[in-house]
């Protein structure tokens, strides 16, 4: 059956013996795309525009082509990217404000005015290029809050007195009766009234694994029905639902996320005011003393050039990018360089469970064959998968998935039926085999307490425990966790090492798997059970204090964390449109040792931005000096000016090679405790 007629078209019966529901594939757990295409932003359009006439221009300028075939090109550079940052230079100017933008866009202009014109469409384009990528990421997370909205169905089936009805959920109502059928997403929270099925509720809670539900459990919108039908009594209004406060959550926190910018943007204004209320000076106060109009329009020009913070933008930029581009290399996609300086601030990690500490999904953890039942491990294990292998549940998945891994032949199953919540039965080479919940006391054999009802300590096992019986009799359990990626205790201690405190755990699973996950990984601040306005809370709770937060997790339930944290790195395999989108990074490979690893870059890029902001304020400083105290040819002035340009980009660039990331926190801090070392 395909997945759209699963979800929009196929009935399925809720009877004992219904065929399995199919399981849904990667796409459904997460939001539907809807992303706005690059060109259709007017910005990455003029951008495109005023890029493609800068690399036209630039060979014929250096091959010494006439002026008039190149000249036009420039003047296009010029104009495509320049009128949009001047024009908003302009608006920021009537409120009273001066910006760096202004400053460029004048410094551009002076720059052609003398005839430097490449430098003028070199910083056109890279100011064009910094807005377009700004306006795409906005409208990309706009895309993505849009889309969670697509989780929840569009109509919900009614129960009145005169019969079902379909109607808009919007139309819905507390106290109105639901039907759910198998395989429907649920239109609205409320607690079910009649009837047994599994919901798979990972986009709010983030549980591995569908949860149980019964008369009198609560379930959520947007979350999807399993094999059996529920009869649901709605207890809020949809306007008001989880999956529409996550919505709301992640907008409010995009939009009160305390602003911060790069290093050099901290002091722009000042910079700006000062470098254009001296360029008049420069200008003015010789001409009042009777110095020829031409000589001091060039000695202020010369000026502004060599105080024009070309070099200190580069200063910014190349170490960043770098980092941004040798992450990226190692399966980090890191949004912008805003978001690679964050990644060096933090100093909390906040970490979610399931999809990002651990896999994601079950796994067969121990086969325990009972005490006399003529099985071992083998071939327990092939008889649970072969009465699974026709059902689509995520655990029957992981058994027959583990049977596979041994190699195992599985025996072929008839009469197969499923009833939700407990299991399924299937004839096996001749012989009932049931494999489901335990319900009776049972002889494992191994040497541990019992619960009296999974008949194995589930405390010690930290999984679920099913119970396989052949003809009545039990034969044995099977072990299912959500197990620990095997990275993940090496990455909570690198980030301790990092930051200096553990990371703090928040998950929406239950107490009991997060401290078994917790243990696993050596964490010591657990924090469970968390609906995403909790996690919120956890997060601003820790900024409050005073921490520079960074949250990593990967579902739709993360992602007002993700927007509320100082910084945010999804899970990139996995992961929800929604994280993606509003991550600051995405760990493309799914490797959780990558995330302390790209801290430590950002940190190497942070101090190489200070080491080119010295180097590019002192040649500013000895240029303009020059210029005012004494007489700064031109030339001399320009090549000083391009000089320091290119050797703070050359020194930015260090970041590029290898060893920059495979830098361990060992580089970092000497064992007397000492400044870290240079790169």
């Amino acid at each position: 059956m395909s997945l759209h007629a699963f979800l929009y078209g196929a009935r399925v019966s809720s009877t004992l013996d219904s065929p399995p529901v199919p399981a849904l594939d990667a796409s459904a757990r997460t939001t539907p795309r809807r992303r706005t295409r690059v060109l259709a932003l007017p910005e990455a359009r003029w951008a495109l525009l005023a890029t493609a006439a800068f690399l036209l221009a630039l060979p014929l300028h250096f091959a010494d082509a006439p002026g008039w075939t190149y000249g036009p090109l420039y003047a296009v550079a010029y104009l495509a990217g320049g009128w949009e940052p001047a024009l908003e230079g302009l608006r920021a100017l009537r409120g009273k404000t001066l910006d760096v933008d202004l400053l460029m866009i004048v410094a551009a202009l002076g720059a052609a005015a003398i005839g430097q014109v490449l430098d003028g469409a070199l910083l056109i384009v890279i100011f064009a290029t910094s807005g377009a990528l700004e306006a795409l990421a906005t409208a990309r997370t706009a895309d993505s809050v849009r889309g969670l909205l697509d989780l929840a169905p569009a109509t919900a089936t009614r129960v009145t007195a005169d019969g079902d009805e379909s109607v808009p959920v919007s139309r819905l109502a507390v106290g109105d009766e639901l039907l759910i059928r198998p395989g429907e997403r649920i239109g609205a929270d409320g607690r079910v009234l009649d009837g047994t099925s599994e919901a798979d509720q990972a986009t709010i809670t983030g549980e591995p694994l569908p949860v149980l539900k019964t008369p009198g459990d609560e379930v959520f919108a947007g979350t999807l029905n399993g094999t059996g039908a529920l009869r649901v009594r709605v207890e809020r209004d949809p306007a008001d639902s989880v999956i529409a406060r996550i919505v709301t959550l992640v907008e409010e926190a995009s939009r009160t996320k305390a602003p911060t910018q790069l290093f050099i943007e901290k002091v722009e204004q000042r910079y700006a005011v000062g470098v254009v209320a001296a360029t008049l000076a420069v200008f003015a106060v010789p001409l009042a003393f009777g110095a020829d109009l031409t000589g001091a329009l060039l000695r202020a020009m010369t000026f502004m050039i060599v105080a024009s913070p070309c070099a200190v933008v580069l200063a910014t930029m190349p170490p960043l990018l770098s980092a941004i581009a040798t992450a990226g290399r190692h399966g980090v996609l890191v949004k912008s360089a805003l978001a690679m300086e964050r990644l060096g601030e933090i100093d909390t990690a906040a970490l979610d469970k399931t999809g990002t500490l651990t896999e994601g999904a079950p796994a067969v953890t121990a086969v325990r064959p009972a005490t006399g039942s003529g099985l071992d491990e083998d071939a327990l294990l092939a008889l649970a998968a072969a009465a699974e292998h026709p059902s689509e549940h995520p655990l029957a998945r992981a058994i027959v998935a583990a049977a596979r891994t041994r190699d195992l032949r599985l025996a072929p199953a008839r009469d197969f039926t499923a009833k939700p919540g407990h299991g399924v039965t299937a004839t096996v080479d001749g012989r009932v085999v049931t494999v489901g919940r335990p319900d009776s006391g049972l002889d494992t054999g191994t040497g541990t307490g019992t619960d009296t009802d999974t008949g194995t300590d589930t405390d010690v096992e930290g999984g679920t425990v099913v119970l396989v019986e052949r003809d009545g009799a039990p034969v044995g359990t099977l072990v299912l966790a959500d197990r620990p990626r095997a990275d993940a205790a090496e990455t909570a201690a690198g980030l301790t090492a990092l930051t200096g405190t553990s990371p703090v755990l928040l998950t929406g699973d239950n107490s009991r798997a997060a401290a078994q996950v917790a243990s696993a990984t050596g964490i010591t601040d657990v924090r469970a059970s968390l609906l995403p306005e909790d996690k919120v809370t956890a997060v601003r709770e820790l900024q409050r204090e005073g921490r520079k937060v960074l949250f990593v997790g990967d579902g739709v339930n993360d992602a007002p964390a993700l927007a509320a944290a100082h910084s945010g790195v999804a899970m990139g395999r996995a992961g929800s449109d929604l994280a993606l989108e509003t991550a600051d990074a995405v760990v493309v490979r799914d490797e959780l040792a990558a995330i302390p690893a790209v801290v430590r870059l950002s940190r190497a890029a942070r101090r190489l931005v200070v080491q080119n902001l010295l180097v590019a304020g002192t040649f500013i400083t000895v240029l303009v000096l020059w210029d005012l105290l004494g007489h700064l040819p031109l030339p001399l002035g320009v090549a000083g000016h391009e000089g320091s340009t290119v050797l703070v980009g050359l020194n930015g660039l260090r970041l590029l090679r290898e060893s920059a990331w495979r830098l361990r926190e060992s580089a970092w801090h000497r064992p007397d405790g000492g400044r870290p070392r240079s790169l």
